[in-house]
């Protein structure tokens, strides 16, 4: 794989993570140009002047604007009724730079600075309370849509990946510390400890005298 190469795509890609590539984020649709698996006009958010960057970079031949994966236009930020919100929790788990703020059965809201217009949490939504609402002007792919940003929106991207990795570590730690002591019950009980086993026999001969001391007072046992 030329790492490399995929890195200096992925720089020039505009970081909204909206999957509308047909891959899981932007650094796969990178490597996928790299691999060959995907043309270089795909990204929507990108536009017109994304094909021109990834033309240069790769030495390909600018293409027009794959419509099979959406239409250039200008930025899109989320807007939530929270009139209608119940509080599901869907869309932050569906927002791939955490920008939607709120906690289970409380009203959510996003950030507008931090959006990215992926459009992933409107459909996740199960009382449709989000909408998708355009910004004022008309500036369109990377018009509207700065370096900076896409900095800071990859930054985003990559921490809220990197906490969902350390919580699936942990709770896959918790799992197999769980199986460990299940196992280790379970060993204990089928194959007890001296100690263990010492004071069985010491349980079962106390029972025993009982019963026969029981017997020698003429006393059911």
């Amino acid at each position: 794989m030329r790492w490399a190469e995929v890195e200096r795509i992925d720089d020039a890609l505009p970081q909204t993570q909206c999957t509308r590539c047909g891959f899981p984020d932007c650094r796969s649709y990178a490597v996928g140009i790299v691999t060959g698996a995907a043309q270089i006009n795909r990204c929507p958010p990108g536009g017109a002047e994304g094909i021109r960057r990834l033309a240069a970079l790769t030495g390909q031949e600018p293409l027009p604007l794959d419509p099979a994966f959406g239409i250039e236009g200008p930025r899109r930020v989320a807007w939530i009724d929270e009139a209608w919100c119940i509080g599901c929790t869907l869309c932050i788990k569906a927002c791939p730079v955490d920008c939607i703020v709120g906690a289970p059965k409380a009203l959510h809201t996003v950030i507008e600075a931090d959006c990215t217009g992926c459009d992933l949490c409107a459909p996740a939504c199960p009382v449709d309370c989000i909408q998708m609402e355009d910004r004022a002007d008309e500036r369109t792919g990377w018009s509207a849509w700065s370096p900076e940003q896409a900095i800071t929106a990859r930054q985003a991207y990559e921490n809220r990946q990197a906490r969902r990795q350390r919580l699936t570590n942990e709770r896959a730690d918790e799992r197999e510390t769980a199986a460990r002591d299940k196992l280790e019950r379970l060993d204990e009980l089928t194959h007890p400890s001296e100690e263990a086993e010492h004071l069985r026999r010491r349980e079962v001969i106390s029972a025993a005298l009982e019963r026969a001391r029981q017997a020698r007072l003429g006393r059911p046992s």
